[in-house]
This record gives structure tokens, sequence and C-alpha cells, in this order.
């Protein structure tokens, strides 16, 4: 494999030589600056064997780094050796950033590439302040995989299907009618929307392009006066044709967007996200409109969810809750008989979900990792990675799965059999991070930057620290990561709000050794309103039992103790009536009363 890597970057660096290019920047992202792309879009997974969900490559004629985030500092290490690409690790104060390392490596008068149709509007306007400061030169024209990934899958033509309204909750019509009111009150007449699952969401339409993430490729531009879907003809039946047209949208080719943007009138105000387009779709808006460069009105309303959506969220924890009762049941019997590998324990779970009723696939690639590989935070198992579980210490178990009427995402740090007084001790400590968001209440206006520091407290006292967010917003039927709220330390001025479902997930990572995560979902919702204002809460949305053999009880609160005893009376309600007689007895062991 790494012979190939070299391969694919003497190719890259021979395009960048034939076009004038010093330099080449490779981001994870598609058209659409999606998280997960299809994979015809999966270029810098192609040029250097790095599968983690974030991350960038850059290429100079000599020299080539990838950026990423802490999730994968291990795991890149691990992708990246023998492949002559160097790991830049993102975030940390001695790493430079992308640009501070190109101004380092070329000289004045160069030219760095980029393909402008993956690379976000907003960080190519910020590329090419820094760049043209330094006297580099950013060009935006070449896509070199069209020329050097001669087996690149093509562009997917799925076909897509309706979000029935049981599950939606909400016409695509009574959308866009929103839609189109927030633009007045934006002081803009139009919207441009490129990320997939707003597009899903507006138009009650899913899609099978992208793995995990039930989405289609399309644009979709909303304005008072015609709403167009731009989509490939090849995805769409005369049903879902028909049921488009009889909403009011108009229905116009994928590849038709740029021309439709090209030819907007002069008088038009286009609301847009600029970090969630790519830099060839807004160089497309003509000089004499205006635009208002926002977060989407379309993202705030999707991640705000309605009662149906709620109903469905329960609904699909209930099942899922029982998915993973019967297969913790079985985890429990079979460790000790042996022959458990990290993939059996992938295949067998993804088994006990496929039992359940409108059960989809999987939400995201599940994370098995046991022993040292849990801690590494966004681990894939492989075939030479699969380790043997063994009675002893934890595995690390972050899965989640598709429904038709919700999204769970779920972690469980399972005692797999015995346990040093460190690993009970850190088990504790994440615990009460845990519980401390759980329980968390908060005046309206609150933004999840202000209560992160609930979930890491415990850990921080103790000199302790994980590097990932606390929490993600989560999709209904969509993608297991959406916004725009989110609970982390850096600061996001999106507020929390009634209907928003975020994930409350701490962990502790000690590398070589194990990792510790604990993840509910959680769903904010109205508590009190006082003389001081309206106060939220969250709900705990998640039904699944939490392992308490690690824990350490007189490390913890009467208040923490009493909520870990009443969330798991709360599983036991919940699950026991879908259960047999062995599950149940089972399930009620692992939810006494500690």
């Amino acid at each position: 494999m790494h012979n190939k890597i070299k391969d694919r970057l003497a190719g890259l660096r021979k395009f960048m030589e034939e076009k004038g290019l010093h330099a080449f920047i490779i981001p994870s992202t598609d058209p659409h600056v999606s998280e997960y792309p299809a994979t015809h879009w999966s270029a810098r997974k192609w040029i250097s064997g790095f599968t983690g969900s974030a991350g960038t490559v850059v290429v100079t004629r000599e020299k080539a780094g990838l950026w990423t985030d802490s999730r994968y500092f291990l795991q890149a290490a691990e992708q990246l050796q023998g492949t002559s690409i160097d790991l830049f690790k993102d975030g940390l104060p001695v790493t430079p950033s992308i640009d501070q390392w190109l101004i380092s490596e070329l000289g004045k008068g160069d030219y760095v590439g980029i393909d402008g149709n993956v690379y976000a509007a907003k960080d190519a306007f910020a590329l090419t302040h820094k760049l043209n400061a330094k006297g580099l030169h950013l060009i935006s024209d070449y896509d070199p995989f069209a020329a050097i990934w001669h087996d690149r899958p093509e562009i997917p033509k799925n076909p897509i299907f309706i979000h029935p309204l049981k599950f939606a909750g909400e016409s695509c019509s009574s959308k866009i009618k929103r839609l189109v009111e927030a633009l007045d009150d934006n002081n803009a007449n139009a919207l441009l929307v490129s990320s997939l699952d707003t597009i899903a969401w507006i138009f009650n339409i899913r899609g099978n392009d992208v793995s995990c993430n039930p989405v289609a490729v399309a644009y979709a531009y909303i304005s008072e006066k015609e709403t167009v879907l731009f989509i490939d003809p090849a995805k769409l039946t005369a049903e879902i044709s028909d049921y488009l047209k009889s909403e009011g949208v108009i229905l116009a080719d994928y590849a038709k967007v740029n021309d439709y943007v090209a030819k907007l009138q002069k008088e038009t105000v286009v609301c847009l996200n600029s970090a969630k387009i790519s830099f060839s779709l807004y160089n497309q808006i003509p000089q004499g409109c205006r635009v208002v460069d926002i977060p989407s009105p379309a993202d705030l309303m999707k991640s705000i969810k309605n009662d149906a959506e709620i109903q469905g969220f329960h609904d699909a924890m209930q099942r899922d809750g029982v998915a993973l009762v019967r297969f913790l049941m079985w985890l429990e019997k079979a460790i000790p008989q042996g022959g458990v590998t990290e993939l059996s324990v992938i295949e067998k779970l993804a088994g006990f979900r496929n039992e359940q009723p409108l059960y989809v696939g999987d939400s995201f690639a599940t994370i098995a990792g046991y022993g040292a590989n849990g801690a590494i935070v966004h681990y894939t198992a492989t075939a030479e990675s699969s380790a043997d579980v063994k009675p002893e210490g934890f595995l690390l178990l972050d899965s989640g799965g598709q429904y038709f009427d919700g999204t769970t995402d779920i972690t469980r740090t399972i005692a797999v059999g015995k346990l040093t007084d460190q690993m009970k001790e850190d088990y504790t400590m994440v615990l009460k991070g845990h519980i401390s968001l759980a329980t968390a209440k908060f005046p309206q206006g609150t933004r999840g930057s202000q209560l992160d520091i609930l979930a890491r407290k415990a850990l921080w006292d103790k000199g302790l620290n994980y590097l990932h967010g606390t929490g993600h917003g989560i999709g209904s039927f969509l993608n297991v990561h959406e916004g725009p709220q989110s609970i982390r330390m850096d600061e996001n001025p999106t507020q929390l709000q009634p209907g928003m479902v975020t994930s409350n997930e701490p962990g502790l990572y000690r590398s070589g050794k194990y990792g510790i995560r604990i993840e509910n979902l959680v769903l904010t919702r109205e508590d009190e309103i006082t003389e001081f204002g309206s106060f939220y809460s969250f709900e705990t949305l998640t039904v699944c039992p939490l392992d308490t053999t690690p824990v350490v009880k007189d490390m913890l609160t009467d208040k923490e103790i009493e909520w870990l005893n009443a969330y798991h009376v709360y599983v036991y309600e919940r699950l026991s009536p879908s259960l047999n007689e062995e599950e149940k007895e089972w399930l009620k062991e692992k939810t006494k009363t500690i």
C-alpha cells in the first residue's frame, strides 16, 4: 500500500509541474462540504491512505503533510508510516497551520492549487488573504484527480425515496414557506443550499449516496418566486417527481446549478453559509447580487425537532436498547469461552440491530476498541488490527443505528474482566462528568461551550482531559453528526434550544493502555420559568444500562448515585416489555441499585 501512495504522490507532483503549481491542498470534503463524502470525492483518503473522517493533505514538490485533529492522532501515525507524508497534529501549540507551513516552504510568487469545487468558500477566502500577504498565489481551477485517479468511482446515481410525513412531522411545502419567511427576517430573498442532509430534510427525501448517511447528492435554491432542486434525473422515479412537483418544487439537472446561479437577477440577495458552500459555486454568484453570509436558517430549523421527530427518537432508542441488551448478554457469555474479536463484536452487534423493525443500517462505522485500541478515539478495526477480546480490561464500543424514525449514537465502556484501581477511578471520573452534564439546568441563551466544563471538571481536578468535543447534534434519520449546535471547548454562537438532540460523551484515553467513553443522547427541553427567565434542562433519550462494575461508589455524590439509579429504573421500565424472561432477569441485575 505504501508504494501505491508514493506512486500516487508522484502522479500528483507530475500534474503540479505541468500546471505550474508548487503546492496542492486536498481537503476531506466534496462539493457539498460534507464530513462524509461519497467515494467519488474521497481524494484525500486515496492520495494518503489515511481513512479518518477529518484531515487535509498538502503536497509540495518535495514534501507532503497531513493535518488532522486529536481524534485521529494515533490512527494517522499508524496509517502514514512509510508513505513519506508527515503528520501534523492540528490544534497543538507547536503545530504550524497549513498556511504557515506553506509560507515557510514556498518562495515569493509561487502558486498553491486547490480544487475550488471541493473547497469551502470561507476557507478559500481566508487562505487567499494569508497567501497573498506573503506574495503567494492561490489557483482554484484544477481537479488533478480527474486525470490521475484512473479507477475513480462515479458520482453516485442511486435512487432517492420519500421520508413519510408520519416520521418527518412537517411537509416539504410547509418547510419552504417557513424558510422564505426566515429569509425576509434576514433581509434576503433567496437561499442557496448545498449541504446534503439539509436538502434531505427540506424536501423530506432520503438517499443512499453516502455510507451510513441517508442522503442524496443534490443542490437547492429557494426563493419566494421558485424552489429548485438540482438532482440527477436518474435518481428520480415518476412517483418521486410527482411528489416533489406537488410540493411546489421545480426539478433541474444536478449539473445545471452553476449555470442557474450565474444567471441570477441583480436584485437577488442570496443567503448562504460560506463555510458550507464550495468556492467554485460561490464564485458563480453575479457581481450585481448581494450575499448574506450567515449560518443557514434551514440548519437551525432542522436541528429543532418537532413532536413527530422526538417521538421517533424515543421509539428508535427503545428498539436500539433492546438490540444492545441482547448483544451485551451474548458478549458476557462469549468472552470467557474465547474467540471474540473486535471484528466479531461489530458483526454481532449489527446482527442484533438488524432484527429490529425499521432498521436501515449503521449510522457510522462501529468503533470496537479493546485495550490499547480503545485509546484511539475514532479507531477502525481491520483484519490486521482486530484484537482478541480477553477477559480483562475494557472494551470501548461506540456505535449507532439508522432507523426510519430516528438515528442513534451510543458509547458504552464495558468491563470484560479484571480491572486495575486506576481503570476504575478513571471510569468513575468520566461517569461523574457524564452525569454532571446530563443533570445540567441552564438559562435560555446558553451555548454549548458554556456547559462543556461540567463534563470535564472531575477530570480537570486530577490534571486529566480529553481533546475531542463533548457533544454534537444528531439528525432525525439523517447524519449522525449534525450542527449547528455543539458542546465543546471551542466557542460556537449557536444557543441550545428546546427540541435539539445532542450527544453527551466525555471520555479519557491512556495511550497504549485503554480508552473510556460514556455516551447518551440528550434532548434539550423547557424546564421552568422564574423571575430570572426561562430555564432549560436535558432529557436523556438513550436507553441502555451503564456498566456499574467499574464504579467506585465512594467517588460519587449522593445526587450522582440518585441519577444513576433513576436512569437504570427508567432503562428497565422502557426495555423490559420487549424482552423475554431470561433477558429481563439479566437486565434487572444490570440495572439494580448501587
